[in-house]
Parts: C-alpha cells; sequence; structure tokens
C-alpha cells in the first residue's frame, strides 16, 4: 500500500537521520538476543512479543488481553527473567485491597513511630495478573504509579524504581469474575496485545518440550539496568521526519472523524505513538521511522483507545478493526 510513498519518505527519513548516535551494535545484538529468548518460552507468538518489547523501550505499560491458558503469565515471567531486573507478580483477586499494592504505614511499638512498608508496586517490572478480577477502586491504585512513577501513601510521595515497567493480564470481559477497567486506567497502556492460540506447529513443541516453568528457571538474565536505560535514552534519539509526522496526524485526525467512533484518540495517544515507532524502529536497528514502524503500533495502541458508537441492532463494533480500517484508509502524505 502506497508503495512509492514509504520508498519517498523512508529515504527522507534515512538522509535526514545521518547525524543520529546510534547504540553500540553489540548492545543491539544483546537486545537481539533477549528476544530470541523470549521466543523460544512463549512460543508461537512473534508479534506480541515484539510489540511487549517495544512497549517496554519506549517507557510505556502492556495489557495482554486473552483467554486463560495461552500465555500472558509466562510472557510477563519471561521478559523478567530476560531482562535481569527486580520483579514482582500481584495475583488481582476480588479481595485485593489497594494497600495490597502500593503498600501501608505500620506502627512499630518499639520505636513508637508508623514505618513504611512498600509494597509489590516497588518493583522494576511488575506483572499485574488478571487485573481485571479486582474491583475498579484496587485497580485505580496503579494509575498514579503508571502515570508518574511515583506513588502516594499517607499523604506523602514515594519514588517508584526506574525503569518502571508494568505489563498486566486480563481475561476477556465477558468471562464470568471479571470488571471493565477504567477508560483512564486503560489508556495508561502503551499498548494492548493479544496472544491467540499457537499455531500446530507451535503446539507440538509445546507438548514435546519441557514445561514453560523449567525453561523459565533455566533462562539466564541477557540485559540489566544498566543496559536497558541506555536503549531507552537511544529510543528517544531515534530520528523522525516533518513528513512521517503528518502521517501520524494524519491517523489521529481520522479517528476522530471516522463515523463509528464516538471519542478519537487524544494528544496523548498522538506522543505515545510517536514514541513506540520509535521504539520499533530501533528493534529493527534503525535510527530513522519508516511509515512500517507507525502502522506496527498503530492498532495495539489504538484499539483499547477508541471509544465506538454503540449499535442498535446490539452488534458490538471491535475497536481494533476499526483502528485497521482507519489504518488502511489513511495515504501516507
Amino acid at each position: 500500500m502506497h508503495t512509492e510513498s514509504h520508498s519517498r519518505l523512508s529515504a527522507v527519513a534515512l538522509d535526514d537521520s545521518a547525524a543520529t548516535d546510534q547504540p553500540a551494535k553489540a548492545l543491539l545484538d544483546e537486545l537481539g538476543q533477549a528476544i530470541a529468548q523470549v521466543n523460544r518460552i512463549v512460543l508461537g507468538h512473534p508479534e506480541p512479543v515484539r510489540l511487549a518489547f517495544c512497549g517496554l523501550l519506549a517507557g510505556g505499560h502492556v495489557l495482554v488481553e486473552d483467554l486463560p491458558g495461552v500465555g500472558k503469565t509466562t510472557l510477563a515471567n519471561a521478559l523478567a527473567s530476560t531482562l535481569g531486573l527486580d520483579f514482582h507478580r500481584i495475583q488481582f483477586t476480588s479481595d485485593l485491597l489497594p494497600a495490597d499494592v502500593v503498600g501501608v504505614s505500620v506502627y512499630s511499638q518499639t520505636n513508637e513511630r508508623f514505618a513504611f512498608q512498600p509494597g509489590p508496586i516497588f518493583s522494576q517490572i511488575v506483572l499485574a495478573d488478571e487485573i481485571n478480577r479486582a474491583p475498579p477502586r484496587t485497580q485505580s491504585a496503579l494509575l498514579e504509579a503508571m502515570a508518574e512513577e511515583h506513588v502516594t501513601v499517607d499523604g506523602q510521595q514515594r519514588e517508584l524504581p526506574s525503569p518502571f515497567f508494568v505489563i498486566a493480564t486480563q481475561n476477556p470481559v465477558d468471562l464470568a469474575g471479571t470488571w471493565l477497567l477504567p477508560d483512564s486506567q486503560l489508556d495508561r497502556f502503551l499498548l494492548k496485545i493479544t496472544l491467540g492460540y499457537p499455531s500446530a506447529q507451535a503446539e507440538r513443541m509445546l507438548l514435546e518440550q519441557p514445561d514453560r516453568q523449567t525453561l523459565l528457571n533455566n533462562s539466564t538474565p541477557i540485559l540489566n539496568t544498566d543496559k536497558l536505560q541506555l536503549l531507552i535514552a537511544h529510543v528517544n534519539q531515534v530520528h523522525v521526519s516533518s513528513a512521517l509526522l503528518d502521517y501520524i496526524q494524519a491517523l489521529i485526525a481520522a479517528s476522530r472523524q471516522h463515523a463509528q467512533i464516538h471519542v478519537g484518540l487524544s494528544p496523548r495517544a498522538g506522543l505515545a505513538l510517536l514514541r513506540a515507532s520509535r521504539a520499533h524502529a530501533l528493534l529493527n536497528h534503525r535510527q530513522h521511522v519508516i511509515p512500517e514502524d507507525v502502522q506496527m503500533m498503530f492498532v495495539a495502541l489504538a484499539g483499547h483507545r477508541l471509544k465506538v458508537i454503540e449499535q442498535t441492532d446490539h452488534q458490538a463494533l471491535d475497536p481494533s478493526g476499526i483502528a485497521q480500517d482507519i489504518l488502511n484508509t489513511t495515504a501516507v502524505p
């Protein structure tokens, strides 16, 4: 689609990016090794794995929605073990309280004072497992942390570690025992991805190989905090031409003008699309963004943010499908 325009736009971006500093080749090679290790654990889902890494490098958070048993938790665990970062898992349940997430001040009779006991949110990687099984009050405990990278407890602001990455899993909302995530919290997730069933070949490998927990236990950290922070810093240096910014603006505008959309993408979504596109470019060892980077990110970024118009015939519209339609019908400037 728009092949000639893509080539011309890519050439402009390449020329403009000549002066951009590039990360060390060894660091990018290690990033590739990290992706490969996660793919060996989470079989048959290379694109969701790539999207998860894009969310991490872009400094955002990722929501994984799918049926139970298709590998959502395994993906989060594989990321944590491969990145070599501090990790906590929070199992969201109907009786989970906000204090169970952020922590609580406990009175010490010995010192005759309150001492803050940090909750599991004080980790570099937080797996919020089955997040929509908890009521909205507890879900909202993550909101400040995801948006500001700090939490406020007893009126005191407490900084979270850096980097800070939330990967949340949720079951489809039509399953029993689930709650809808608030719109404000959905907007804090940079990307929403799905896994789906594996291919027949990948499923056969699942049956023949050791179980996933054994592979997780045997995996070794490939990256670390310093390396990851360097990669995140390089993402911000990836060049974006003015023509690419026109393309991003055109997609944002199309979402607001679409006949089936009640609420389109916000300016914050546009900034998120820019960051995610830069991260995808870096994953492909490029220091400039091309249209394909934007297109690879758009549906995963836009689908959970779009609010579609309710249909009178009770047939629900798929926001991700509408996002794909916007992508297909928006020309590259």
